[in-house]
């Protein structure tokens, strides 16, 4: 690559940046200024008060402190004995409520604006959280949870930062330099003011050019930062697979090898952070000696007396401040701008699954689900279902079995609606799921997966989960027909007691019981269980299919099996292969005729034997 495409290409980063910049402020501001909240109108409102009589005490504060010198060098026109006496402590004492004022009006400001601020916090955050589980299924299996996490977190604090340092910082630090460049003008020389001028602009020129130079640096850091997290909450989530396989030292490795990449790139930063500080140390104090040197030649000739030599003193000590502190806000408001660049990115993905704008609530009288012609694929590219067609009557129990592959899972997924279908429709009840509300079918579809996770809250919590405004006995019913309550019962804090991430201190059969009962609470009309006893021993298996049946008496029921034993006794058992129906009857009825089912069938007995 060239160093004129490299520039260009800069250059175009650089104005998407921009433009980036700006939408981001844009969709901020509403936050800062709602036209539903005006409480929030007049706290900031009465911030920007506060703030502008802070500015206004502290540029008045140096003529108290001249008015002191001179009056105890001897410089005032007033009487010796008052100058000398009760005038200088006088004015020593206004210098010092003055300054005080300045602190005061500025934490006032900061109590009026804090709620705004906080309160803008929550409303991204919330919304933020909201868009992501509103997002379909196809984006949370390729979406990375540590990576996404780290721009939750960085966007969501970027807000605050960038509402409170825009509005207190940036803004306030160009009025301050214009009081105090008026005031330069009036009272001294206008060359006083075009050398504070020269030495604002070389400044900042310099801190914005070499901000521009660490943001990018920082940006990588951010990659690296958000890689390295990414691959330790990866590992840490499959900690039982590293330990099978003594993966420690490789995921160790893993891991290092990405925080190598971020350690280069905070070396890089903290080396342009000590050329930023000097550049900027030896600007600022280039026209600090500047004015001084110029007041001090005024204060020679007459013309100027001690007190105003201090007085400018202080106002470039004034200027130095803020001015120190401009890089950093630069810098750091950047940095906001572009985490929330990618935050406000994130919330304008829109889901592949998305309710119609006129789409009515379901409304299941009997149950009937049909699969018409369905064709689907993950992959526009690799078909997984070839023209299915299927019906489950009216509390009809209909298991799919198939070798891998065969597209069980995913009618699952279609038939909650996790995907929608490219061909033919999924209707319940004679109603197309595209023509529904998403809330109200998967209220009336209770699913018990293969393998039941678990919030790390209690027991009760996650049966409750079935229902939330459940009555606790309508808990502890839901967990006697699930054949748990007793296990409950015999732990030392019963339905209090903690199950651990993802149900861990549980085992596979205790977990599964525990979603049986948050299902049975949720009572649903129509059940899908996708192989819901295919990780469990035999005999945990017997247990909890007995539970099962009972729990799908009187639904409309879809079981995804692998173990065909599990299945011998549905209505009607449908076999798939490579997408399509290959086969459909009773258990009985499938094996006399010899065919898929049976070899599948005559395979795992065989299996089963042997074992």
């Amino acid at each position: 690559m060239t160093d004129s495409t490299a520039a260009d290409d800069e250059q175009r980063i650089a104005a998407e940046e921009r433009a980036s910049g700006l939408n981001v402020i844009r969709r901020v501001a509403p936050y800062l200024w709602p036209a539903d909240k005006p409480w929030v109108k007049r706290r900031v409102v009465l911030a920007l008060v506060s703030l502008v009589i802070a500015k206004i005490v502290a540029v008045g504060t140096p003529f108290f402190y001249k008015a002191a010198v001179d009056a105890l060098s001897g410089d005032a026109a007033a009487d010796a004995a008052w100058t000398l006496g009760a005038g200088a402590v006088g004015l020593t004492v206004a210098y010092g409520m003055a300054r005080a004022m300045n602190v005061g009006f500025q934490q006032l400001r900061d109590v009026i604006f804090a709620r705004v601020g906080q309160r803008a916090l929550r409303q991204i955050a919330l919304e933020t959280f909201e868009h992501i589980h509103r997002m379909s299924m196809r984006y949370h299996i390729t979406r990375k949870t540590g990576g996404l996490s780290r721009i939750i977190e960085r966007g969501v604090k970027g807000v605050e930062f960038l509402l409170r340092f825009l509005l207190f910082s940036i803004g306030p630090l160009f009025l301050e330099l214009l009081m105090i460049g008026v005031v330069l003008a009036v009272v001294f020389d206008i060359w006083y003011l075009v050398v504070v001028l020269g030495t604002i602009v070389v400044y900042v020129v310099f801190t914005f050019k070499v901000t521009e130079w660490r943001v990018r640096i920082r940006r990588v850091m951010n990659e690296q930062d958000t890689d390295a997290n990414q691959k330790a909450i990866d590992s840490l989530l499959n900690f039982e697979t590293v330990k099978y396989f003594g993966a420690e030292r490789r995921e160790a490795d893993r891991y290092d090898a990405a925080m190598a990449g971020y350690e280069e790139a905070a070396v890089r930063t903290s080396y342009s952070l000590a050329a930023l500080n000097f550049g900027q140390s030896l600007i600022i104090t280039s026209g600090l000696v500047a004015v001084m040197v110029m007041a001090a030649v005024g204060v020679q000739s007459g013309a100027l007396t001690v007190g105003d030599f201090v007085m400018v003193n202080a106002y470039m000590i004034q200027i130095t401040m803020p001015l120190n502190f401009l890089g950093t806000v630069y810098r750091e408001i950047r940095q906001a701008l572009v985490d929330m660049g990618q935050m406000f990115d994130l919330l304008g993905q829109k889901p592949d699954v998305s309710d119609k704008a006129d789409a009515k609530s379901l409304n299941v009288t009997s149950g009937v689900v049909e699969f018409q012609d369905i064709r689907f694929g993950y992959d526009a590219a690799r078909p997984i279902l070839k023209g299915v067609t299927v019906t489950v009557g009216a509390g009809e129990t209909v298991a799919l079995v198939g070798p891998s592959g065969s597209g069980k899972s995913t009618i699952g997924r279609l038939l909650f609606r996790f995907y929608d279908v490219s061909g033919g429709a999924v209707l319940i009840d004679g109603q197309d799921l595209r023509d529904v509300t998403q809330a109200s079918l998967h209220a009336r579809i209770g699913v018990v997966p293969q393998d039941t996770v678990l919030f790390n809250d209690t027991v009760y919590y996650n049966i409750a989960y079935g229902r939330p405004d459940a009555l606790r006995g309508d808990v502890e019913a839901a967990a006697r027909a699930a054949k748990i309550h007793d296990f409950i019962a015999s732990l030392p804090e019963g339905y209090e007691t903690q199950v651990g991430e993802r149900g861990l201190k549980l085992s596979g059969g205790e977990k599964q019981r525990v979603g049986i009962a948050r299902t049975l609470l949720k009572n649903p009309p129509i059940l899908l269980l996708d192989e819901a006893t295919s990780a469990l021993d035999s005999e945990t298996e017997r247990d909890i299919q007995d539970e099962l049946r009972a729990m799908s008496r009187g639904r409309s029921v879809i079981t995804i099996a692998h173990r065909l034993s599990t299945i011998v006794d549905a209505d009607r058992i449908v076999v798939l292969e490579n997408g399509e129906v290959v086969e459909e009857g009773r258990h009985e009825v499938l094996l006399a005729r010899g065919g898929r089912y049976a070899a599948m069938w005559t395979r795992q007995m065989a299996e089963e034997q042997a074992a």
